[in-house]
């Protein structure tokens, strides 16, 4: 029997993957469980359906994380941090700080989980830290640290 998958299954197939299976396998394991339907003229349509909509909503919310992406180079956060006399600062700045200075100023939100960057706020002066928006969409954020007197 072809089965459209609606859930991964190890050993069986991926979601969204039209599959042929035992029937028993199917009727007794799989469909009681919501893991596939029986692959029909209509659920092929509805398939390729929700595959075009997920294309369209990707490629939409792609779109804004470029637009996000293109508005962080134009910005420069900036941050006061007490220093030492040799120009080493005291603690770092951390990716919440900067995730919660970009909301306050310029309204753009953003997880601080994605902020990429191994390099850590830690000295005066700029520092560029990366930012996964999307999937394969990178935008850079400009950190600038100045001596609190």
């Amino acid at each position: 029997m072809r089965v459209i998958m609606l859930k991964d299954v190890k050993g069986v197939g991926k979601k969204d993957q039209i599959v042929t299976v035992k029937d028993g396998y199917a009727l007794n394991f799989l469909f009681p469980k919501g893991l596939a339907v029986q692959e029909s003229k209509r659920s092929v349509e509805i398939l390729s359906e929700q595959q075009a909509d997920r294309a369209r909503l990707d490629a939409e919310n792609k779109a804004k994380a470029q637009d996000v992406a293109h508005r962080l180079e134009n910005i420069t956060l900036e941050f006061l941090a007490n220093a030492g006399e040799d120009g080493r600062m005291f603690g770092t700045i951390s990716t919440k700080q900067v995730a919660l200075k970009l909301k306050e100023e310029f309204d753009i939100e953003i997880d601080k989980r994605k902020i990429i960057s191994k390099v850590a706020v830690d000295r005066l002066g700029y520092t560029t830290l990366e930012v996964e928006l999307y999937k394969g969409v990178i935008g850079k954020i400009r950190v600038h640290v100045s001596e609190n007197k």
